[in-house]
């Protein structure tokens, strides 16, 4: 089944993206779930798991996580049950790359 809504919020560290996404959510009565790319990521590398470890190096670096990781880590968010009323992308896509990849999704 294809998801019925779509949102991507593009803006730097703290420019209200999470804010915006709680308040579109309340909009739709928690029925989208929010994708935070940031969240996502600090996540694996709390968990320890393969994708933590990969992407803890770079991050601590300030570098950016390469498009190979991050899209297959966002497509399996977007395409899980919990997203199927719709998706806020908070941080994705940040490349041309990562949103043609995405729009394959």
């Amino acid at each position: 089944k294809k998801t019925s809504k779509g949102f991507i919020f593009v803006g730097p560290p703290g420019s209200g993206k999470g804010t915006q996404a709680d308040i579109l959510r309340s909009h739709y009565k928690g029925k989208i779930c929010h994708l935070s790319t940031g969240d996502m990521l600090r996540a694996a590398i709390a968990a320890e798991t393969e994708l933590g470890k990969q992407v803890k190096p770079i991050l601590a670096s300030g570098g950016l996580v390469s498009d190979d990781l991050m899209v297959p880590l966002v497509r399996e968010a977007i395409l899980h049950p919990s997203c199927e009323d719709g998706f806020i992308l908070d941080g994705f896509p940040r490349t041309l790359e990562q949103a043609q990849r995405l729009d394959k999704v």
